[in-house]
Order: structure tokens, then C-alpha cells, then sequence
């Protein structure tokens, strides 16, 4: 008989996530830890922050180097263990090396996330697990800008295939651009 604990724990489990999963956590959250968040708009975490911010999420940027200042709008804190308050998300914008001590901190919250999410490239089995046995959601080498787009059809009216049939109008959302949204709580 297979032991649920190793199922549950399964690596290979973080290799593809079902449409309707993402769909569900980001519609989900509302509040965002963006670990990794930079002042250089040519970064993509910067890219990253701003589209989160323009979709309606409450982002906060986590940097150590540029605490107390501001980012698009929103105060930076330099660590998790700063943020003003709870956060329903924690996304990793650091080499894996680096994601299995903020899972940790994640995990050290006096409210935990309930999801972790780790960008594209960054992934980290042995905190997986950890954050999973703590009941976390845990999203590995996965974007969640890309992933929104995707999932609310706008990517597909860019000429990308994101798998999702829509028959849904975008909205013009200012300077001319077409702007898809997925229903949030």
C-alpha cells in the first residue's frame, strides 16, 4: 500500500497544475507578498508588481536593499516577518537556493499564508513539502502575471494560445489596452 504522506508530498505533483486550481487561488487572493520585488522597471518582478497592482491585488514589495521606500504606490519592507499584516499570498522572486529559507519565514508567520508561489525557474521540493505538511498551497516555476492572462483570456487576444475559450468581451482598460479579468471575491 503507497504511504499518503509521500503522495501527498509527491515532487512530481508540482510538474503541471490544473486550470482549475490557479483559477481558484488567484481568484482567491487579495493580498500578495511580492519577495524579490525590484525598483528597476526592466526587472521582471517590477513588471510583475505593477501588473498584479493594476489587476486589483494588494502587493506588498519585499526587499531588504529598499525598505522604508516606495515602490509604485506601496511602502517596502525588507523581510516577511514585516509586513503590516497577513498576506493570503507569499510569492518567491528568488533563485531556488534562496526559496527554502523563505518558506521557512513564510512558515514563521504568526498567520500563515495560504499559498506559496514560486516564479518561473524557482523551485524547491524539500520546502514544498514542508509548506504542504503546514497546509499551505504551494506553486512552483510557475508565474502568476502569465498565469493570470492565461487563465482570464488575454493572452489569446495577443495571438497566444492559452488554452482557454472565452466568449467573454475584454474591456478597454485606458490607453487603448484590452484588458481581461477573471471574477474575484
Amino acid at each position: 500500500m503507497t504511504d499518503p504522506v509521500a503522495v501527498r508530498h509527491d515532487p512530481s505533483r508540482h510538474d503541471r497544475y490544473p486550470d482549475a486550481l490557479i483559477r481558484r487561488l488567484l481568484t482567491e487572493t487579495k493580498t500578495i507578498a511580492l519577495v524579490g520585488a525590484s525598483a528597476n522597471p526592466a526587472r521582471p518582478s517590477w513588471i510583475v508588481l505593477k501588473y498584479l497592482l493594476s489587476r486589483g491585488y494588494d502587493v506588498i514589495p519585499v526587499n531588504p536593499g529598499l525598505a522604508g521606500q516606495m515602490l509604485l504606490g506601496k511602502a517596502v519592507v525588507a523581510r516577511l516577518a514585516d509586513l503590516p499584516g497577513p498576506v493570503d499570498m507569499v510569492e518567491i522572486f528568488r533563485n531556488s537556493d534562496a526559496a527554502g529559507g523563505l518558506v521557512d519565514e513564510a512558515l514563521a508567520l504568526p498567520v500563515r499564508p495560504k499559498i506559496v508561489w514560486m516564479q518561473l525557474g524557482v523551485r524547491d521540493d524539500e520546502a514544498a513539502a514542508r509548506a504542504e505538511a503546514a497546509g499551505i498551497t504551494m506553486i512552483m516555476n510557475r508565474c502568476p502575471k502569465i498565469e493570470y492572462g492565461r487563465i482570464s483570456g488575454e493572452i489569446g487576444w495577443t495571438g497566444v494560445n492559452s488554452r482557454i475559450l472565452s466568449s467573454k468581451r475584454p474591456v478597454l482598460g485606458g490607453k487603448g489596452v484590452q484588458r481581461l479579468t477573471i471574477e474575484r471575491g
